[in-house]
């Protein structure tokens, strides 16, 4: 009985003992695999700033707050806001308020006739952009509307015809790649061969909802567009951006009104499986990032690739880093952090640099209309989804 009991304590001792270990566990795992190197995007020496503007450009329609961005990148590039429209009296006072150099112009018409601009951008209601952007190019200037830049099939069909037959950009500021310095970070590093060859990219477009302070359009699918026609565009942009695709399919979607019946019209859920000559991709949107997180969406990217992985935190880490434009990189023989607060994004020069040289570099109509297409039949070819009350 002694000897039992002896073998019983041992027993508890070395157990206990071995708890403890694993408790210390994670603090010796990070002790042997090291800590992440950190380093900061140091700006480019090589971005320019322009004494004189190098072209001219308008507002028409303004219902989504991303015109401001929109405006702001163009102006980087070197462009000149001389004139904007818009039918709501409201937006059009805060409109002013923010660019007190511009006149207000007395219609659409007046913007489309007035032969000294070059540029036309648009965030009006989402299915108003293709055809004020068909107006826009039959009157010879160039386009550049907020996401989604088309909602219907039938809508795409007609802009690239037009375009086709004007010679116009037709371009759509997807501002999870353009506007975030991680994601052009990114860029730079894939196209070096950082990570080798992209397998797959998996983006997630989460929202916070906010509906109080939502437009009446907002809540209605025929002018929105359809959740993944809307906030998934940015996804569908970065898997072919990433994957360098130029042929790809839907190979499942599906959509869903989940917790909102008071907007039965609405859809707070989608994701999306793609296939493509470069790579695979997913993606997921939704609308309900909760009020506890900092910003209004903790929108990610994850690129795999032969030799490593990216990951990219575009508007927070919640690991406790400040701000965001966050950037991950894991290949072969570390990982790495990098600050891209510093990051240039290039977008609006080269789409002014386009303009001047009837060039493609800052996004060639062929990817910006796949794009769009991929969103466009995911969308409508969604299967519903219906979950128990």
């Amino acid at each position: 009985m002694k000897n039992s009991e002896n073998q019983r304590r041992t027993f508890l001792k070395e157990s206990v003992a071995s708890a403890a270990g694993l408790i210390t566990l994670p603090m010796l795992s990070n002790e042997a695999f090291g800590h992440i190197k950190t380093e900061k995007v140091v700006p480019s020496p090589q971005q320019i700033q322009y004494d004189t503007p190098r072209i001219k450009f308008s507002v028409i329609g303004m219902n989504h707050s991303h015109i401001y961005g929109q405006v702001e990148s163009v102006v980087r590039g070197g462009g000149q806001l001389v004139s904007y429209y818009a039918k709501e009296a409201d937006l059009v006072a805060a409109f002013a308020k923010r660019y007190p150099q511009a006149k207000l112009a007395s219609s659409e018409k007046e913007i489309l006739d007035d032969k000294s601009v070059q540029l036309v951008l648009s965030s009006a209601i989402a299915n108003e952009r293709a055809p004020l952007g068909v107006r826009v190019m039959k009157s010879g200037k160039d386009f550049m509307s907020d996401k989604p830049g088309i909602t219907t099939l039938e809508q795409l069909a007609e802009v690239r015809k037009v375009q086709k037959q004007t010679g116009r950009i037709y371009s759509i500021m997807y501002s999870e790649r353009f506007e975030n310095r991680a994601t052009v970070k990114a860029g730079e590093l894939v196209k070096a061969g950082a990570i080798g060859k992209v397998i797959q990219t998996i983006g997630l477009g989460p929202h916070r909802m906010n509906p109080k302070t939502r437009p009446e359009w907002f809540f209605h699918k025929e002018q929105f567009g359809g959740i993944i026609c809307d906030i998934g565009s940015h996804q569908f942009d970065q898997y072919l951006y990433f994957t360098n695709s130029t042929q790809a399919e839907v190979v499942a979607s599906q959509i869903g009104n989940t917790h909102y019946p008071q907007y039965p019209d609405f859809e707070d859920f989608g994701d999306v499986m793609l296939r493509g000559n470069g790579g695979m991709g997913y993606i997921r949107v939704d609308w309900f990032t909760p009020d506890g997180l900092k910003t209004w969406g903790d929108g990610r990217l994850t690129i795999l690739g032969t030799d490593g992985f990216i990951e990219i935190r575009k508007n927070i880490d919640i690991g406790g880093r400040d701000g965001g434009n966050h950037l991950f990189l894991t290949d072969q023989k570390e990982t790495r952090y990098i600050d891209c607060t510093q990051q240039e994004l290039p977008y609006g020069r080269q789409l002014v640099d386009d303009i001047l040289n009837r060039t493609e570099t800052a996004m060639t109509q062929t990817h910006c209309f796949l794009a769009t297409e991929l969103a466009l039949k995911a969308q409508k070819n969604a299967q519903q989804i219906n979950l128990k009350a």
